[in-house]
């Protein structure tokens, strides 16, 4: 007889209003951040595990989801009475750590910009890399992972449910993955426009204010009509798609807990990336 033991097989209780993928088939990430994520996840060789996870996300089992500094809970409904608990714990950055981020992320115009019209720049990562941090994990073994199920399989299909719902709400929201690693998105965004109004600016620009006085006209006619350097003019930033929602007042509307204009996000998306494949 094996020395592992395995709960049999069992159909979960349905639930009434449960979170569910919004992926009825195929891939459930959909942007280059919840892949990463996922890929993490996918990397571990769950079996049909996996394949018993997606079902359960796209059924409507998990019954709530939150996201807090360091870690993840939800509750799962499997084919007990009671839902099984679900942690899934990551390594939150410290206070120094984030004022580092935030004052890389301010220096350069094009992140503060991508990030304060509510845009993830696509090489963020670059940013933390560079400081010796990791946005994502790397592997599974960075992360803490807990479900109150007898299953000793580790994760198991109730942790793989909330990994993929947890990879369409990164969807919905990339700041949450902030929010995770330890920096809420009002306070990112607010300590983004405090350093930007503070001056803070490249290191280039601070190189040219302090640049030599310039030369007196008569001792630089012969050079006067030469071709000066190059200006390089940034293109300015697409106008994001949320751009709208994210100028609206607190409405105090919500659905399962979760804002109605968090809600209205993919919506937008989706009708921008129309509007931009018709050639609009």
């Amino acid at each position: 007889m094996s020395s592992t033991w395995y709960p049999p097989p069992s159909r979960p209780r349905p639930v009434e209003g449960g979170i569910k993928a919004r992926s009825t088939r195929g891939a459930i990430a959909q942007t280059w951040w919840s892949e990463r994520f996922i890929a993490v996840l996918e990397d571990i060789g769950l079996g049909n595990r996996l394949q018993r996870g997606r079902s359960y996300a796209r059924k409507g089992q998990v019954i709530s989801l939150q996201v807090d500094a360091g870690l993840v809970t939800a509750l799962v409904q499997g084919s007990r009475a009671r839902p099984y608990r679900i942690r899934i714990g990551i390594p939150a950055f410290g206070k120094s750590q984030w004022a580092h981020v935030e004052r890389t992320l301010a220096e350069n115009a094009w992140y503060a910009a991508k990030l304060l019209s509510g845009e993830m720049p696509e090489d963020i990562e670059d940013v933390f890399a560079g400081l010796g941090l990791s946005l994502f994990p790397g592997t599974a073994r960075e992360l803490s992972l807990d479900c109150s199920c007898p299953d000793y399989a580790v994760p198991c299909k109730h942790l793989v449910a909330t990994f993929y719902l947890l990879a369409e709400s990164f969807d919905e929201d990339p700041f949450a993955i902030l929010a995770w690693r330890g920096r809420e998105r009002e306070d990112l965004l607010a300590n983004l426009a405090a350093a930007r109004a503070d001056g803070a600016a490249p290191a280039a620009d601070h190189a040219e204010q302090v640049a030599q006085p310039p030369q007196p006209l008569t001792d630089c006619l012969d050079r006067y009509y030469a071709r000066q350097a190059d200006i390089n003019v940034p293109s300015p930033p697409a106008t994001p798609s949320t751009a709208l929602l994210d100028q609206l007042p607190d409405t105090g509307l919500s659905a399962r807990g979760r804002p109605l204009t968090e809600l209205l996000r993919p919506a937008y998306h989706a009708l921008t990336h129309h509007h931009n494949s018709a050639g609009g």
